[in-house]
């Protein structure tokens, strides 16, 4: 027959491993839900950059493609305002 002592160190012990393989599960939640919006997250910037740079692209594109008499009329409208 076991003892009161042993059997209240066997409780504890049993609580103790329970609790670690908890907290142990969900570290692993925290982190993969970390790593998984850092990764979203760095998916997004990539995004934004990409459409920066097709912006700034198309805008070269379409600078390069006026003709030269729109440009004058553009920089006569623009010293028309000044």
């Amino acid at each position: 027959m076991v003892g009161q002592f042993e059997s209240g160190k066997d409780t504890v012990q049993v609580i103790t491993e329970s609790a670690a393989t908890h907290i142990g599960n969900i570290a692993t939640i925290i982190t993969g839900a970390i790593r998984d919006i850092a990764r979203e997250t760095g998916d997004l910037l990539t995004d934004v950059i990409e459409m920066r740079e097709a912006s700034a692209r198309a805008r070269a594109d379409h600078e390069s493609q006026r003709p030269e008499s729109e440009d004058a009329a553009v920089e006569v409208e623009v010293s028309r305002a000044d």
